[in-house]
């Protein structure tokens, strides 16, 4: 640590400041922990304040002894009507996360002059601040959203025929999604990698419009431009897509976005990131699409343990194994094969929905 001749300022603006974020930080984690009771985002608060402790190593404990002067410490009889003013808990994480941001910018800036890997330190967690603040203001509203939400099915642009015109083959498509979110379908996202930009834009604003006078929600695969372009509810990405800050800065804040997860890690890394909700899997060998490894039910528990965030199981699900993969505690299931290639999908697809 260089010396400077206002070490005695800097230490108690930096003793102050540590203070402020880590009581922040607390009230954060007690939010998550006692009122969202999800456990990413508990562990990301937690994680947090140790990393923050770990930063301060840099500051003798000693010296900030020293430095604190809480007697003569002016600010202590100041304060503004809004202090008070908590309005819900909602007010009280936002204040905590505000207090949690400016006391690392504070941190950071007050570092500079004689710890400079302290200040960087402290902007990085300034960083992950935000992220955590974001998550935990907007989970309620993620959570409700998708709340009975719970069949997902993921379809191509075969059905409405290649061969047909333009609008016979919107139509088409139309009426397919009618009579399957009639059936009990909840979120229908449009999966098709042989189709051109155009084919997809056109049946991507066909079925926004369909799910939107429904009530339902439609979902793009892969294409965050097309998604906003078409007005779709949202858009789904894989790990080898677009990142959600990314696909976030195309959307908007209104469209929901899913990620694809294969493993604990990958699902504290969406939850870290803003994902509205997530894919689990592969859960079982299946259809559509070959894979290396299945994670099985024993990721889906993993899963629903670790975030209260909507998670939807994929993967080779079949209806006898419907109860096998509910008895994890998976919010819903994504299914294509299972039901569109039955003889009768719209019943397939109540049949889906009743058991659910």
């Amino acid at each position: 640590m260089n010396s400077h001749p206002d070490e005695l300022s800097i230490f108690r603006i930096l003793d102050a400041s540590a203070n402020r974020a880590a009581e922040g930080l607390r009230t954060l984690e007690e939010y998550a922990r006692f009122v969202l009771e999800d456990r990413g985002l508990t562990e990301l608060a937690k994680a947090l304040r140790h990393d923050l402790t770990e930063a301060l190593a840099a500051v003798p404990w000693r010296e900030r002894l020293i430095a604190r002067a809480v007697a003569s410490d002016c600010g202590t009889t100041v304060s503004t009507p809004q202090e008070g003013d908590r309005d819900g808990l909602q007010a009280v994480v936002a204040a905590a996360a505000a207090r949690v941001e400016q006391a690392f910018r504070c941190l950071e800036e007050y570092a500079k002059p004689i710890d400079l890997v302290l200040a960087v330190r402290a902007e990085s967690l300034r960083y992950r601040a935000y992220s955590l603040a974001a998550s935990l203001l907007l989970m309620r509203s993620r959570c409700e959203r998708l709340a009975d939400a719970r069949l997902y099915l993921l379809i191509s642009g075969e059905t409405s025929e290649l061969s047909a015109t333009a609008d016979q083959a919107e139509e088409r498509f139309a009426t397919t999604l009618r009579g399957l979110f009639s059936a009990g379908v909840d979120i229908i996202q449009l999966r098709d990698k042989a189709a051109d930009d155009r084919r997809l834009y056109r049946l991507s604003r066909v079925g926004a419009e369909v799910a939107r006078g429904l009530g339902k929600l439609f979902i793009v695969n892969d294409r965050a431009d097309i998604a906003r372009a078409a007005g779709a509810q949202g858009v789904h990405v894989g790990q080898d897509e677009l990142p959600v800050e990314a696909v976030r800065r195309v959307v908007g804040s209104e469209l929901l976005i899913g990620v694809s997860t294969h493993d604990v890690a990958q699902v504290r890394q969406a939850l870290t990131d803003g994902a509205d909700y997530i894919g689990c899997g592969p859960t079982f060998p299946g259809q559509t699409k070959g894979f290396a490894e299945y994670p099985g039910p024993e990721f889906l528990r993993a899963a629903a343990a670790e975030t209260t965030l909507p998670a939807y199981a994929i993967g080779g699900i079949t209806l006898d194994r419907l109860d096998e993969v509910l008895a994890t505690g998976i919010h819903g299931v994504a299914v294509a094969h299972a039901i569109l290639s039955a003889a009768d999908p719209m019943a397939a697809a109540r049949a889906w929905k009743d058991k659910m």
